[in-house]
Formats: structure tokens, sequence, C-alpha cells
């Protein structure tokens, strides 16, 4: 398979070099995420063409770039992706064509130390940005930055877009803060299928849990599912999440251990982690997925419902 894209790969660099160059009013920017593909829609000007190659429910750590796929970032003008090893099976696809044409990483745009290491002696970190609003304005700037020097035909446009997207991150960051701050202490602890809300956590203050690892590309095991149960049922955590990218089948199983040992763990609700909502629904937008995760949480986590 990795044979395969190779060969497609260059045959599409080599018509890459033989194209003439496209219509500056007809620019196509190509995005992994739908995450990426909302930040771009709402930073470039609107009459960019947006692409985003991951739908809803689409799992990037396991997603395996299509036949398909290679044509559309062949014919992408500019290229933007999250980086971090978020997309680890495109890697070597993105790092290829940024030989050829505009790449560009979301991570690259958050200072270092914001970024949360994987572990303390591992150069890698956790390529889950967007969960802090805060560091994903960082993320928008860069991208506003990059394509402002890259086009700069489209500076007023970006930055009256960007500020325009600003201030409305800026207003769910805030708005999230207070939402979790009303869940009682004891409460706040959340649990999900995979390792993807530390961010949130961090940012939003509570503790939080995964029964897989940052990647859903890990393997759990019964001594996983056994190790959150105990967690779960010596902390009376009052209820577990399960993912709109991740299949169900992990988290109702440590709800049905929870059960054995005697501990009623609900389930509180769908999040959207690695993708956002389907399109035409409010959770289309990243601030509209993410505002449907506080309220889901705090809903799911608060035993005292306004």
């Amino acid at each position: 398979m990795k044979k395969f894209i190779t060969i497609i790969l260059l045959a599409l660099i080599f018509q890459q070099c033989n194209n003439p160059e496209q219509d500056p009013d007809k620019i196509t920017i190509v995005c992994t995420t739908s995450m990426i593909g909302d930040a771009v829609k709402n930073i470039a000007p609107s009459y960019v063409n947006v692409v985003s190659l991951m739908g809803p429910g689409v799992d990037p750590h396991l997603y395996k770039a299509t036949q398909g796929d290679l044509e559309r970032l062949q014919k992408a003008d500019v290229i933007v992706y999250n980086g971090l090893h978020l997309e680890g099976k495109m890697g070597d696809v993105l790092e290829k064509l940024s030989r050829l044409k505009l790449v560009l990483a979301m991570g690259d745009g958050v200072a270092k130390s914001d970024l949360l290491q994987l572990a303390a002696d591992s150069a890698s970190h956790d390529p889950h940005i967007w969960f802090d609003l805060s560091i994903w304005i960082q993320s928008c700037k860069y991208l506003r930055d990059e394509l402002a020097k890259a086009y700069p035909g489209w500076e007023s446009d970006l930055d009256a877009n960007y500020f325009a997207f600003e201030q409305s991150l800026l207003a769910t960051h805030n708005w999230a803060i207070n939402k979790m701050d009303s869940i009682p202490q004891e409460n706040r602890t959340l649990v999900t299928a995979h390792d993807a809300f530390s961010y949130f956590g961090r940012a939003y203050n509570l503790k939080v849990r995964g029964l897989q690892g940052i990647s859903t590309a890990s393997e759990y095991g019964l001594q996983d599912i056994s190790r959150l149960v105990t967690y779960i049922t010596d902390n009376k955590i009052p209820a577990v999440f399960v993912e709109s990218s991740v299949p169900k089948k992990s988290i109702e199983a440590v709800i049905e251990g929870c059960q054995k040992k005697g501990h009623d763990v609900k389930l509180g609700g769908q999040l959207y982690s690695d993708a956002l909502g389907n399109t035409g629904t409010e959770t289309e937008s990243l601030i509209g997925a993410f505002r449907a995760n506080v309220n889901t949480i705090f809903y799911g986590l608060n035993p005292i419902q306004p």
C-alpha cells in the first residue's frame, strides 16, 4: 500500500510541475480535518475554495489517504494540516508535498511552552490543540500571518476575518470557563474513550481520564478497562462520555464494569473530539461543536440542574 501511494504521489508531482499557474482568484486550500477547514473558512477570503478531506465522525489518527485525496492535495494551492502527528498515516505525503507548495501545520503556530508533552522525557506533544480555544487562537493567527505572506492582496480580508473569528473564540473560551466553574469540584472529572481532552481539562479546570491513549491507534485491554472502572468507582464519578469519532463499545464495557461493582455510572452523552458534526447542523463549526461539548459535560457531571 505504501509503495502504491508513493507511485501515485510521484505521478501527481510530475503532473503538478507541468501545470500552468492557476488564477489567483480561484485559490483552493485543502485541509485535513474539519476543525482546520472551519478555521480556514472563517479566516480566508470568501472567494477561496476550501476543501476538508476528513468529514464528520472520521478519526484522523487512523485515516489513510485515498487516491482521490492525493489528487485533491496535488491540485491544492495551499495545504493546511494539524501536525504534532495527528495525521500519522499522512505524514510522509504531506512532507513530500511541502517541497512543491505552501503546506502549513497549525501546530507550528503554538508556543512550545503551551504544548502538552506526551511524557516528561518525550519530544512528542499532544496534538488536540483545538480543545483550548486560547491556544487555537495562536494557531489561527499563525494561519492568518502565513496566508498574508503568500497572498499579500488578501491582507485586509484576512485581518477583518481573523479579528471577528478571534473575538468569537475568546467569547466562547470565557463562557466555557464560567460554565465549567459551576460544576461542583468533586464532580469535575471527564472520562472519555481516548485521551483527547487534556488541553480542555487544563484550560477549563477538569481532571481528564481516557481509556485509550492520545491516539486511537493504541490498543486497550481488559487491564485498562479494569483500572478505569476502579478509578470511576472509587471516585464516585457520575458520568462517562462517548466520542463521535470513536466506537462506543469501549465506554459501554466501562459502564458495565462499574455496574458489576455496584456503581451506577451513567452515559453522559456524545462529545465531538477529533471531528466536527454533520453539515447543516450547529456542530459543523468548531464553536458550535465546542459549545455542544461544554453543555453535554455540564449536564452530565452537574447533579444540580438549572
